[in-house]
């Protein structure tokens, strides 16, 4: 029988100081899964007392970011006027559009006794037509998210439609997201419908049709197969993807976008000073590097 998985691709870790970031999108290998063509695995981490995360304003455009995490809390600002603190299990959508900028910072309760880290950003590429679309923000809190749960599987599914269940979450093409617990000796059947998934292993042993998973590594798994989820021991997954974009786009730092020309102007822009920034948290923003970490790949 032909393997379930097509691609293991290894992460990128960068150290911010307190915790630590692990990207496996964009990669060498693979640009995009579905819409998603930023997978940020952030922590897990335990910071001192009077700690935080501090991501001063920055701009995006071209793209929604999603934040979904397991542990810990982010307070979120920005040029809309947004002030939204997002806690596990819940979902902060903010589509860029045509250009937005924001910032993540620690809650002041949460930097007194030591803030937890510990979830999952993504970028989603838009389809070309609504690139340019004006820019928005959305919060689904947890109680409102789908439950998948049965014979020791736990599904929360964060974006999207599967077994039989629904996302009110805003979806700008079709896409695939969830997360997963699996406990000691549970399987799943993953759905086929989506024409491009990935599996990420956040901890535990799991392994698709008895091909084992790596912890960190995004799986790129084959279409139309309905492989079998497995844990031996116990683990935490996410699963991922959506139908395949409208061509291709370029990264450059916080830009993503189908034409090079435009990330050029938004790289203007943000030097200029022409983006609004949180009314709330405009003291301080982040300059564009001169050196990028998130670059596009030929």
């Amino acid at each position: 029988m032909d393997s379930p998985i097509l691609l293991s691709l290894a992460p990128v870790s960068h150290d911010l100081g307190g915790f630590k970031v692990h990207r496996t999108l964009p990669h060498k290998l693979r640009t995009m899964v579905g819409p998603f063509i930023f997978f940020d695995q952030m922590g897990p981490a335990r910071l001192g007392v009077d700690e935080g995360i501090d991501v001063r304003p920055h701009p995006h455009i071209n793209l929604a970011t999603v934040t979904y995490l397991f542990e810990g809390a982010i307070d979120h600002r920005d040029s809309l006027g947004t002030v939204q603190r997002i806690e596990p299990g819940a979902v902060n959508l903010m589509t860029a559009g045509s250009g937005i900028a924001h910032s993540e910072r620690s809650p002041a309760d949460q930097r007194s006794r030591g803030p937890a880290l510990d979830g999952i950003q993504t970028w989603l590429a838009l389809p070309r037509a609504t690139e340019e679309q004006g820019p928005a923000f959305e919060h689904v809190a947890a109680d409102r998210l789908p439950w998948i749960e049965g014979d020791g599987v736990r599904l929360n599914l964060i974006m999207g439609e599967a077994y039989g269940a629904r996302s009110p979450v805003t979806q700008h093409s079709p896409t695939l997201y969830a997360a997963i617990d699996l406990a000691p000796g549970a399987a799943l059947e993953l759905e086929g419908e989506a024409d491009e998934r990935a599996l990420y292993l956040l901890e535990g042993d799991a392994g698709v049709d008895g091909h084992s998973l790596e912890v960190m590594h995004l799986v790129l798994l084959a279409p139309g197969h309905k492989p079998v989820l497995r844990s031996e021991r116990g683990a935490r997954m996410i699963l991922c993807g959506g139908a395949p974009m409208d061509g291709e786009r370029h990264v450059w730092w916080n830009f993503v976008s189908s034409s090079r020309e435009r990330i050029n102007e938004a790289k203007r822009a943000w030097k200029a000073g022409e983006f609004t920034l949180p009314p709330d948290d405009h003291d301080e923003w982040i300059p564009i590097p001169e050196i990028p970490k998130t670059v596009s790949y030929p």
